[in-house]
């Protein structure tokens, strides 16, 4: 871009850059917090996914960082390699290395391959395990919920008050009054929260909150300080077959959430930016390097941001290395503001990303497609929610393949049976491609026809005829005679299974 063009797009970009740092800070913080991740990767995460996958990603408008669809996958693999972060951090870079070889092979079709049904059925997921995760957290207790008593007043009142004002914000200020669309609900939500800890310290509320209730960032006091809290791969951990196989999940599942986001986000551009997927891929891939190497969560693009960023009139992606720059001197400068703020404000902030995610609208609508579509979903989510994720998604698509086999199965042909001078007549007419999936449907119905029919197998509209089927049909028309079956082929397919 000239010089000319950066200070003409400028003026859109940074607008867009401040609203999307707003946005960013609570959802950096809160999506850290729902991976059980220390607080200050979310942020790292977030200062990665702006200024490096910034510059890298052929993207213009979108905006990458941590994502709450990765929320899962890092809960249960760091419990997976025995609480160890920096044994999950190697994982993250090896992540990334896999998507950037995925992105030089050519990798980004993948998200053409995965049924959208399993895809929601995953985010559902998440955001049901997401609402869990977060409940004692909305309700000041330490751990798990056991009783009333252990319920705190003071977190609870901010959960309501936060959920209310988030809620009200989304459906009445934002959606009639210009204003309230220049500053997200979550930083409102944010500074209320600063607000109500700093009057509980001055005595003013009749509650005080706890440390354990509040985001605990490390405050440094010299540049070597800031410097160490980074925390760093344990590379001893290079020999743990776990450490791969957590990290093709990452690579896989990481991948998938950005090229669906790259597809959204594209639509949703008045310019209709077309993004290369091989390139984002790389450049999400040099992200995660970055990430896992100086402590950060896993990086997606990601449908919040980005369409916050479009929303307030971004040209460029500037923009999103302009949120980057924001986020890295928010951490250094005001640590202490960002201390103050209840962990039961974020988990209000998710509670409303996780119903996007999975509320009933949801599942009614997955439920009106009909079950081929609602039945791989509703597998997926339940394998999430009573399993884990990866067990979700395998659970979802073998539901998901089975229904294209049995849909594969019925289509390879049609057959119409009628009578001619009292002889009963077989026109089988097969379709354009014929697989070896679809064998069995075809040897199903040269099973049922009668003694003395007269059948036509009509190759004028097939294209590719796999070898076994058209083995199965020669073995049909040899064995025709015993049953004084007279049989006809219109067409002619060549030994490699392709029309002449």
């Amino acid at each position: 871009m000239n010089g000319n063009g950066f200070l003409e797009n400028l003026k859109f970009d940074l607008p867009a850059g401040i609203v999307v740092f707003f946005v960013a800070v609570p959802l950096c913080l809160g999506i850290a917090l729902a991976s059980g991740a220390p607080l200050f990767s979310g942020i790292v995460a977030g200062i990665i996914g702006g200024i490096i996958v910034g510059i890298a990603s052929g993207s213009k408008l979108g905006v990458s960082g941590p994502a709450a669809g990765l929320s899962a996958i890092v809960l249960t693999s760091v419990a997976t390699l025995g609480n160890s972060w920096e044994a999950f951090l190697l994982a993250v870079a090896l992540a990334g290395i896999l998507q950037v070889i995925a992105g030089m092979l050519g990798g980004g079709i993948i998200a053409y391959y995965f049924p959208s049904s399993v895809i929601k059925g995953m985010l559902t997921g998440i955001g049901i395990i997401i609402i869990l995760k977060q409940m004692p957290l909305a309700l000041g207790i330490n751990g798990a919920i056991k009783d009333l008593h252990s319920i705190h007043l003071g977190p609870m009142l901010i959960t309501i008050g936060s959920l209310i004002l988030l809620i009200l914000y989304d459906m009445v200020l934002a959606a009639h009054y210009k204003i309230f669309r220049i500053i997200q609900g979550p930083t409102i939500v944010v500074f209320l929260g600063i607000s109500i800890t700093w009057l509980g310290n001055q005595g003013w509320l009749p509650f005080v909150l706890e440390q354990n209730e509040l985001v605990n960032i490390p405050v440094p006091s010299s540049i070597m300080g800031f410097l160490n809290q980074f925390h760093f791969p344990d590379f001893s951990q290079i020999t743990n077959i776990k450490i791969y196989e957590i990290a093709i999940v990452i690579a896989l599942i990481a991948s998938i959430e950005t090229l669906l986001c790259i597809e959204a986000i594209d639509k949703l551009s008045s310019k209709k930016h077309v993004t290369p997927m091989n390139r984002e891929l790389m450049a999400q891939g040099l992200g995660n390097i970055f990430s896992g190497l100086i402590g950060g969560l896993p990086i997606t693009q990601v449908i919040v941001r980005s369409s916050a960023n479009i929303t307030f009139g971004a040209r460029t992606k500037v923009s999103a290395i302009l949120h980057g720059l924001l986020l890295l001197m928010c951490v250094t400068i005001i640590p202490e503001l960002l201390n103050m703020i209840p962990l039961a404000t974020l988990a209000a902030i998710l509670f409303v990303i996780a119903y996007k995610l999975a509320g009933p609208i949801i599942f009614a609508r997955m439920y009106r497609l009909g079950w081929e579509q609602f039945l791989p979903f509703i597998t997926t989510v339940l394998g999430i929610i009573f399993k884990d994720l990866l067990v979700g998604i395998a659970i979802g698509m073998t539901f998901a393949i089975f229904i294209i086999l049995k849909n594969h199965y019925k289509n390879s042909h049609e057959i119409f049976h009628y009578e001619k001078d009292e002889k009963k007549k077989i026109h089988l007419t097969l379709a354009e491609e014929v697989s070896f999936l679809n064998k069995g449907s075809i040897l199903k119905e040269f099973r049922n026809i009668p003694y003395g029919a007269e059948v036509i197998i009509d190759f004028s509209r097939t294209k590719v005829i796999d070898h076994d089927v058209l083995e199965a049909i020669g073995n049909f028309i040899d064995s025709a005679t015993s049953k004084k079956i007279n049989v006809q082929c219109i067409g002619e397919i060549t030994q490699d299974g392709e029309t002449k």
